[in-house]
């Protein structure tokens, strides 16, 4: 690959997980409002292992659709800081924060305005749907800014701290510990602007955390792979970050 094709595909490739990364913070927003019930270990309700064993079959977490797209996020963050470096990952941060605020502003335009009589929406179908919108992206983004900034800071603390080795630690270490931060920070303000009632802020916090933390071990073969596919195509060595 030519220096020119090189270089085209580096800014191609940012460009296409910036969209994944605005993709799934905007949605994880917009459909925050519906809850479900997933049961993961449910296949060893029939084993003979132990009362933990069982308790870990019958263990139901409580969470909101909205949090099936966020852990990507962190995903994509971390695999732009292992290509990108920090100030990349810490722009497409901002970016998703102003794209955020963009359609909060769009989406309550569109509930201040009357539907018509035909409209298969009406006014109060969409303000049920999207008028807790603005409560929760402030939330959303205060929790969101701090918990990304913290998870490139960590990142990078622990790449240095292992001379680029161990992408597993940097991987789940910055990502755990900022997701923490953020489930805590998020229903805090949820709760505070009542939109969710007091009452579930410990069970949904232990849900949400325990969840992420799952899919952060899950996302770790996916962060060698597409780090591994990514320093192939781009000739960078471990540790080796591009300057685009």
């Amino acid at each position: 690959m030519n220096s020119d094709s090189n270089k085209l595909w580096q800014d191609r490739i940012y460009l296409l997980l910036g969209g994944i990364f605005i993709a799934s913070l905007i949605s994880s927003n917009l459909i925050f409002q519906k809850f479900f019930f997933w049961t993961p270990f449910a296949f060893l309700a029939n084993s003979d292992s132990g009362n933990w064993v069982s308790w870990l079959s019958e263990y139901t977490f409580e969470l909101s659709v909205g949090i099936l797209p966020y852990p990507i996020t962190f995903l994509v963050t971390d695999i732009i800081s292992e290509i990108y470096g920090r100030e990349k990952a810490n722009r497409v941060v901002m970016v998703g924060f102003i794209s955020s605020i963009f359609i909060m502003g769009v989406v309550m335009v569109g509930d201040m305005v009357s539907a018509t009589q035909w409209s298969p929406v009406d006014d109060s179908v969409f303000h049920r749907v999207f008028g807790l919108f603005g409560p929760a992206v402030f939330a959303s983004m205060t929790a969101y800014i701090t918990a990304q900034f913290i998870d490139i800071r960590i990142f990078h603390f622990w790449k240095r701290k292992t001379n680029n080795r161990h992408l597993w630690l940097r991987n789940n270490g910055s990502t755990i510990f900022s997701q923490l931060i953020d489930t805590l920070s998020v229903l805090f303000l949820l709760c505070s602007f009542e939109v969710i009632d007091w009452v579930r802020f410990y069970p949904l916090l232990l849900n949400g955390f325990l969840f992420k933390v799952l899919v952060a071990f899950i996302d770790t073969p996916f962060f060698y792979l597409f780090s591994h596919l990514l320093r192939n195509l781009f000739g960078l060595k471990l540790g080796e970050e591009l300057e685009i």
